[in-house]
């Protein structure tokens, strides 16, 4: 019962992170120490469970799948997405500057905490590292081409198998992928609104999403442990500059809904925030969260268990 409690706010926290554009629950995962879990356990999901069943009933399936860890988690990502999207949002339009703060102390902290845990580091692994961090760079600049593909229906499916990827790869936001596909809002306001049919399209390549790459990512993490974490790290560290509190828009183009994707920003100091925006920097509150993010990251590192269990 005590891990199920424990799991299910992990999942929370997942979910929560998955809301905002910019943080993706893997890396919530990866720092709570059940991001190996999570993968092999979604990974199980497909044709074995049959053969689990045929050995051991309902019992054997029920191991198999690890529903004593995935159920727990999924109930604490959903609450927590459906909850907190209201306030996310609210934070999005009236307190984006502190909340990215925060965020990005977090994330920072998180590829230190997930890097203490290599114990095999070679230096041929500055290589994944690398490409981490120019994926992590470069995706968000593909993603328009989602919106070409016509059908609302389709769009939101494919749109769902990219942004739920994203959300298994620490660093990479599923959510900002949404924004620069220009989706975002219309998914998060279909997720408030309980939009059934948004939710089954959106829903449906999400589930083949998680079932292909999950099994991609398994096979990674299985045969090349070491040099995949630093790929994944790669990424977190790629993410960080969407975080960064003080900057400034300085291109953009318009979703289908008239909403302001954003393609490129300059970043600023806080001083120079203020004179070239008008807009208060915040520098004190918003170092304070950083440093709350931060320091949230090593306590939970610290009670995490050092390797994930599978």
């Amino acid at each position: 019962m005590k891990r199920s409690y424990s799991v299910f706010l992990k999942g929370a926290g997942m979910g929560a992170a998955d809301a905002v554009p910019g943080v993706s629950g893997g890396t919530i995962a990866f720092i709570t120490g059940i991001y190996e879990e999570l993968i092999y356990s979604i990974k199980n999901f497909g044709p074995s469970a049959w053969g689990a069943w045929r050995r051991g009933g309902l019992k054997g399936v029920a191991v198999h799948l690890n529903l004593g860890f995935v159920i727990p988690l999924v109930l604490g990502i959903g609450v927590s997405l459906v909850s907190v999207a209201h306030l996310v949002t609210y934070l999005l339009e009236n307190q984006r500057l502190l909340l990215d703060a925060f965020f990005f102390g977090l994330v920072a902290a998180s590829a230190w905490v997930v890097s203490r845990r290599l114990t095999d580091w070679r230096i041929w692994h500055v290589l994944p590292l690398a490409a981490g961090l120019l994926l992590a760079d470069g995706l968000p600049a593909l993603m328009p081409l989602v919106s070409g593909l016509g059908s609302e229906g389709l769009m939101l499916g494919v749109a769902g198998a990219i942004a739920i990827s994203a959300m298994l790869l620490p660093g990479i936001s599923g959510s900002f992928l949404l924004l620069t596909m220009g989706l975002y809002s219309s998914v998060m306001e279909g997720l408030k609104a309980f939009d059934v049919v948004l939710m089954a399209q959106f829903g449906l390549g999400c589930l083949v999403g998680l079932v292909t790459f999950s099994r991609l990512l398994s096979w990674l993490l299985s045969r090349f442990h070491t040099a995949t974490l630093q790929l994944l790290i790669g990424f977190i560290l790629g993410s960080l500059p969407l975080l960064w509190p003080w900057r400034e828009l300085v291109s953009y183009r318009l979703g289908p809904d008239e909403q302001i994707i954003p393609m490129e920003y300059r970043y600023l100091l806080p001083n120079d925030y203020a004179q070239l925006t008008g807009d208060p920097s915040a520098l004190f509150p918003a170092v304070a969260l950083m440093l709350a993010g931060l320091i949230l990251v090593l306590a939970v590192g610290r009670f995490a268990s050092p390797t994930d269990s599978h």
